[in-house]
């Protein structure tokens, strides 16, 4: 009973004596329920991991990989065929889940500017080089062509004057010489740049792992995060805008992949997973202290891409 008090008081404190400016802060991630019918849900739970709640709840492919203040967007394949994606929004509950657009998109994460009026995605199109920026009616009020071969995981830095991106060489990983890396360009798709460079020595990253995976940006500190195989892990790595600083930027034993930074940037919420993939869990970093806390059980293998969003 003692050592239960001890357990629970360090984890009062990890929360009060750290907690962050914004109370009313949540996180949302994708669980896989059922992989015979390939179910993904979004689920939502407090910062310290309480009140776990599936908030799509429906047969289907529903993923989540942004939230702007107390909206939530996903893609969802429903009303449509089998991982037909198209962009919906609801909220940390899950209620009044409402289609953003009729276009539709492929699987990439996405990231908005002008306080949430406009969002860049990447479309399903012919042109693997492309994104898009909708308005808040979901109309199409931009294109931006990266002239490279692929192009995904778009996210606006700089007051969204320019976007960060995963790009590749080829138009797939399956095509040789496609050598990820994340880039940096205008929205007018002029003064493209390479910002991160895979170590040239190092192959743990293979044909299919993430040299260079979604970039998040930290809000304050104003880097770009993004996760790496290698020397045979998956960890967190940072690049400076201008890409003249790269550098490791964690140090969890476990692997690290997608991630989210809090809008005061005091938190960063990782997914955490062993060298074989068989547990995925979601765990919350104090940025300052560098202290971690683990969220998830072993209720579901596949718990991952959480982000921060407002509950209110």
């Amino acid at each position: 009973m003692v050592r239960m008090i001890v357990l629970f008081g360090l984890t009062t404190l990890f929360f009060a004596c750290n907690s962050t400016d914004e109370p009313d802060l949540g996180i949302v991630y994708n669980v896989l329920r059922d992989a015979e019918i390939d179910d993904y849900e979004v689920f939502s739970m407090n910062l310290d991991g309480s009140n776990k709640k599936n908030i799509t709840n429906r047969y289907g492919v529903e993923w989540s990989y942004f939230s702007h203040r107390d909206t939530l967007y996903f893609i969802s394949d429903r009303n449509s065929c089998k991982r037909c994606f198209f962009l919906y929004k609801s909220n940390f509950n899950g209620e009044n889940p409402q289609k953003v657009s009729g276009l539709e998109l492929t699987d990439s994460w996405m990231s908005s500017r002008k306080n949430g009026t406009e969002i860049i995605v990447k479309p399903k199109t012919l042109f693997e080089s492309t994104f898009y920026i909708l308005n808040k009616e979901g109309t199409v009020i931009q294109e931006v062509d990266t002239d490279l071969p692929f192009a995904a995981d778009p996210l606006f830095v700089n007051n969204g004057n320019q976007v960060v991106f995963r790009g590749g060489l080829s138009k797939n990983k399956l095509i040789d010489g496609f050598n990820e890396e994340l880039y940096i360009i205008d929205v007018d798709g002029q003064n493209r740049k390479q910002l991160t460079h895979y170590p040239e020595a190092d192959s743990t990253a293979g044909k299919y792992g993430y040299r260079a995976g979604a970039p998040k940006l930290h809000p304050t500190e104003n880097f770009v995060t993004y996760q790496s195989k290698q020397n045979g892990k998956y960890s967190l790595y940072a690049v400076s805008l201008d890409g003249k600083k790269q550098w490791k930027l964690t140090d969890n034993t476990e692997n690290e992949g997608w991630h989210d930074w809090s809008p005061d940037g005091k938190w960063l919420v990782i997914e955490l997973f062993d060298d074989e993939q068989s547990q995925f869990h979601i765990g919350l970093m104090n940025w300052e202290t560098k202290e971690m806390k683990m969220l998830t059980d072993t209720t579901y293998k596949y718990q991952q891409a959480p982000n921060f969003i407002y509950k209110n």
